[in-house]
């Protein structure tokens, strides 16, 4: 099946562009044809782009907070016989309903250059200078160091944390080189060990061998040397009181989501 799906913002659109993916994700066989409108804050911007919607039609999404723009899109849409969805009203109801107060409307708030903002660009700056184990030296400013072998999904999970405003280290255990002993000394940082089963392993760096145009028969993915690196490192976690989390089956985001909660729990903000 083939939609046509029109994402309008008067900011940056970020916010609705995660939202129509998220709903989209539950759906299987569709192609969507995605028609991207940010910033759209003129009456004439909005006369171009219904031009396209009624060329194009489809589902409409918005987030508009000028009740005008918002008025004359709804009206417009349903004179096409075309829905359009504003996806944060509900949010934004209730919200006003428990708070006895009614929400400002101003496009792109909270993408302002506040201090989260900043704090966010330090721990992505943090993180990066900070990944496969460099500047050890630094590790106790960190909010989170990972764990893991080769090829555990260390780096992408950083990253993520990263833009989710952590400081975040990363180390590899390698069998034949121990980690720092700094690691083992951390106060701040919560250390978190990621693993994975040794089947996942291997076929994650066979693709990534076979990538690099290496040969895909060594050690590094041998069954018998992967299962007693993987359990090598787990008695590492073990014997440090570190949480673990498997990621076999977890993507980026849902391993994220579990280190975020091991943070909340320590009672850090």
């Amino acid at each position: 099946m083939r939609l046509h799906l029109h994402l309008l913002s008067d900011s940056t659109g970020e916010t609705l562009e995660n939202i129509a993916k998220a709903a989209l994700a539950q759906y299987d066989d569709v192609e969507t044809i995605r028609h991207f409108w940010p910033m759209v804050r003129t009456e004439g911007h909005l006369e171009r782009i219904l031009q396209e919607i009624s060329q194009n039609p489809g589902l409409v999404l918005f987030t508009l907070v000028n009740s005008e723009t918002r008025r004359n899109l709804e009206m417009r849409c349903r004179a096409l016989g075309l829905p359009a969805v504003a996806p944060l009203d509900g949010v934004t109801g209730a919200l006003s309903s428990l708070l006895g107060q009614q929400a400002k409307a101003r496009p792109g708030r909270q993408h302002m250059l506040d201090a989260a903002y900043f704090a966010r660009v330090d721990a992505i700056q943090f993180t990066i200078a900070h990944d496969d184990g460099l500047g050890s030296e630094d590790w106790e400013e960190a909010d989170i160091v990972l764990a893991g072998v080769s090829r555990s999904s260390k780096t992408p999970t950083s990253i993520y944390l990263a833009n989710r405003g952590y400081k975040t280290a990363n180390i590899p255990v390698v069998v034949e080189s121990p980690p720092p002993r700094v690691l083992f000394s951390l106060k701040r940082p919560l250390v978190v060990g990621l693993t994975t089963s040794a089947d996942r392993l291997i076929q994650v760096r066979r693709n990534r061998l076979l990538s690099l145009n290496q040969a895909p028969e060594t050690d590094y993915v041998d069954h018998e040397a992967v299962s007693r690196e993987v359990a090598w490192a787990r008695r590492m976690f073990a014997d440090n009181g570190w949480p673990v989390i498997d990621v076999t089956r977890r993507s980026i985001e849902e391993t994220a989501a579990a280190i975020i909660a091991l943070v909340a729990e320590r009672g850090e903000p």
